[in-house]
């Protein structure tokens, strides 16, 4: 089945790490080069539609707020760390075992609610996704695969913003303490959907939430941008990939 979620395929090895491309020759750098990750899971087309629909709400109430497109994918993040470039090949081979083991295109999940991070003045809002014993399951095995090669990180190792502002140091600190803060008895799995003035977000939250089923399309790797979101796919895996590698 064809992957039309795995949009930026042809980035491997072409994004910018820490301020300096993914495939940079100097060896100099890369010692030294950390990059912010996201294990994430690829939501099918009904999570999809409500994702894009909370955005333009959002957007309408702030029209600075990001739009979601090919630098900001909507997912459900697994786990969120920061990793040295070099330990990038090694990390990916990892997951390649891990997603051997756990066909998600068979996970069956549910939305049930609204949630916002706070980000300075602003509320970053996504959409909560219930957390079954399956998909915690699934969080302890990637964790276990990431933490071997998990480092502190700065804003540095964000994907540069096209509107040159910094990464919020709330996200910077998100990341960094992703484990254990947002793990195990503390996952909280949801899908972003965009910023939002506090007021609005918090009307959103606190208005009745139309509960929804939807499933999983596949699992990536992605270089994260400001605000957490996925910005450039470092390492994709389409169901007929993992069916190979179980072999």
């Amino acid at each position: 089945m064809a992957m039309t979620v795995f949009m930026l395929a042809a980035a491997l090895g072409m994004g910018a790490v820490g301020g300096l491309p993914l495939g940079d020759p100097d060896k100099s750098h890369q010692a030294e080069t950390v990059v912010a990750i996201d294990v994430l899971l690829h939501p099918d087309a009904t999570m999809l539609a409500a994702a894009a629909a909370a955005n333009l709400s959002l957007r309408q109430d702030y029209p600075a707020g990001f739009a979601l497109d090919t630098l900001h994918t909507p997912h459900v993040s697994m786990i969120q760390r920061f990793v040295r470039r070099t330990d990038l090949e090694k990390l990916k081979k990892s997951l390649e075992k891990v997603f051997a083991a756990h066909d998600v295109t068979k996970l069956k999940l549910r939305a049930v609610g609204y949630y916002s991070l706070p980000v300075g003045e602003l509320g970053l809002a996504g959409i909560v996704v219930e957390p079954t014993a399956e998909l915690r399951e699934l969080q302890a095995q990637i964790i276990a695969a990431v933490e071997p090669f998990a480092v502190k990180g700065t804003d540095a190792a964000f994907v540069p913003s096209p509107d040159g502002s910094v990464t919020a140091p709330s996200i910077v600190e998100y990341v960094n303490t992703y484990v254990p803060q947002r793990s195990g008895k503390n996952f909280n799995p949801h899908v972003t959907v965009g910023l939002g003035n506090t007021p609005f977000v918090k009307q959103m939250i606190a208005a009745p939430f139309a509960t929804f089923d939807f499933k999983v399309k596949g699992a990536s790797l992605f270089h994260l941008g400001n605000y957490g979101t996925a910005a450039v796919e470092l390492w994709p895996k389409s169901p007929s990939e993992l069916e190979k590698s179980k072999k």
